[in-house]
């Protein structure tokens, strides 16, 4: 139990980060709309793309330093990841840099192509970092982890507000101030990207300790061994990635509504899409804390046992996180319909994508077998089939039902994955989910959410639906304390409410 206590602190701290991230992002994102409406565009356009750049310049070595740190010699295993993510980043930056010109002209931003300069240094950057913070999330310092990436977060924001608000201001009222000396009005929005570059470049400063540790000695032998294992995971990310913006992708094309309508629905989709992604929020925190502590454990005797006992309370932490977004749609609904009110009318899909993100995590969990058992392989056929099962399932749906199809195609999509994860890693990695309960705590999240929505609709007043509401989550909390009290009783922060019966 004391693993997943540990499991459980760092995933608080992880939490922290990851959380400012969140809000950092949609901050940077109201800022942007003040300025160059076109060129903010394409500016966000660039931003959705570079995830996908990142899948390509770190090719799945984080997940492959973690595997091979607990197998192999770990100062090895960092010194030879390490100089082949120097060089191959190095390599992509340089292509990249050479193709910057038609790069510039695909997101029409012929005037700044020094846009895509700093995006490459950007990438370059943090790819640098990307085993650095490996090494300490797998050395258990999420103090320090999480200590960087705030500085990170208020430095780069810091930097945008400055340049956006402050020196914009003092350029009309007080064009001969001091603090307008490295003030260029004319970079405007790349004042976003600046600041992103600044923050990358100092978080790598702050790594030093971690970057001194890598030793210029290359493992041939290793590394390709290492490459087998990875580079299914390239097709894992991407396909990801892929799944995760599919939906939106397809919707207006295979819409049956004319053009202006259907960039309007999918505009709809986009906003509550987001209400939902809050779910993945919990997800990015576990994970950040999981995958080291996964790998630690695969020789212990009891690691079975544990992986199961870390699903239990990942689902049933994820159940709390979708009664939070799925029965309290009132309240989101007049977050994002304040300026837009035809934003509301998408609010349904919120339950839908939110319980989509639910199997998702799970799925993330299961996952652990194939990685542990070298089935990488495995991993990309499941994601492939998920992506495929997306666009199959955009094609029949969207005509008849609009983005309400498209979010049952994401759901359909990672349920798909869940199962077809679970049933292969029982066969290879059998590990004893308590499947039985952790469905029951499932159906039970899902039949108040049903209850609150069929009272709503016999009785139309937000008294009974904020509290059946509140009455759903303090029984869901009544039922789990008292079926886990004992396991609750002993992990970190709870246990000063939860005591052992």
């Amino acid at each position: 139990m004391s693993g997943i206590k540990n499991l459980a602190s760092q995933t608080l701290w992880y939490g922290v980060p990851t959380i400012f991230t969140r809000f950092l992002s949609y901050a940077i994102a109201i800022l942007a709309l003040r300025y160059m409406p076109l060129v903010t565009n394409n500016y966000n356009l660039i931003y959705a793309i570079l995830p996908f750049l990142n899948v390509l310049y770190v090719y799945g070595l984080e997940t492959s330093y973690f595997r091979f740190a607990n197998t192999e010699n770990k100062q090895q295993v960092y010194n030879t990841l390490s100089i082949s993510l120097i060089i191959s980043s190095v390599i992509f930056s340089t292509l990249f840099y050479f193709a910057k010109g038609t790069i510039a002209k695909t997101f029409n931003i012929d005037a700044h192509p020094e846009y895509i300069t700093w995006m490459l240094a950007i990438l370059l950057l943090d790819t640098l970092a990307v085993l650095p913070f490996c090494k300490l999330r797998e050395e258990g310092r999420p103090k320090k982890f999480a200590a960087i990436k705030v500085i990170n977060i208020v430095l780069n924001i810091s930097i945008v507000v400055f340049f956006t608000i402050v020196c914009e201001h003092l350029y009309v009222s007080n064009p001969n101030s001091m603090w307008l000396r490295f003030y260029n009005p004319n970079i405007k929005v790349g004042y976003l990207i600046i600041g992103n570059l600044v923050a990358s470049f100092v978080t790598l400063l702050l790594l030093y300790r971690e970057l001194l540790q890598i030793k210029l000695k290359f493992n041939v032998v290793l590394w390709k061994k290492i490459m087998v294992y990875t580079l299914p995971l390239i097709i894992v990310g991407f396909g990801g990635m892929i799944n995760e913006m599919l939906s939106r992708v397809l919707f207006e094309r295979f819409s049956t509504l004319p053009t202006t309508q259907a960039k309007i629905a999918n505009s709809i989709f986009a906003a509550n899409f987001k209400l939902a992604v809050l779910v993945t929020i919990f997800i990015q925190i576990f994970k950040m804390a999981a995958e080291p502590f996964f790998f630690k454990k695969a020789n212990d005797a009891d690691a079975k046992k544990t992986y199961a006992r870390v699903m239990k309370f990942f689902v049933i932490a994820c159940c709390f996180i979708f009664m939070i977004v799925a029965m309290f749609t009132n309240v989101w609904q007049y977050l994002i319909a304040y300026k837009h009110k035809e934003y509301a009318e998408g609010i349904i899909v919120v339950p839908i994508l939110a319980m989509g993100y639910v199997f998702l995590g799970i799925y993330y969990n299961l996952s652990v077998w194939y990685k542990l058992t070298n089935k990488n392989n495995y991993g990309a056929y499941i994601t492939i089939m998920g992506v495929i099962i997306t666009v199959l399932l955009n094609i029949l749906l969207v005509p008849l039902m609009g983005y309400v199809g498209s979010a049952i195609a994401t759901f359909c999509c990672y349920a798909y994955m869940m199962v077809i994860s679970f049933i292969q890693g029982q066969k290879y990695y059998r590990i004893p989910y308590p499947y039985k309960k952790l469905l029951a705590f499932i159906f039970i999240t899902v039949l108040l959410f049903l209850l609150q929505r069929l009272l709503y609709w016999l009785l139309p007043y937000n008294a009974i639906y904020y509290g059946f509401a509140v009455l759903s989550f303090w029984l869901y909390t009544w039922l789990i304390v008292n079926v886990e009290r004992k396991e609750l009783s002993k992990i970190p922060y709870l246990n000063k409410f939860i005591k052992a019966p």
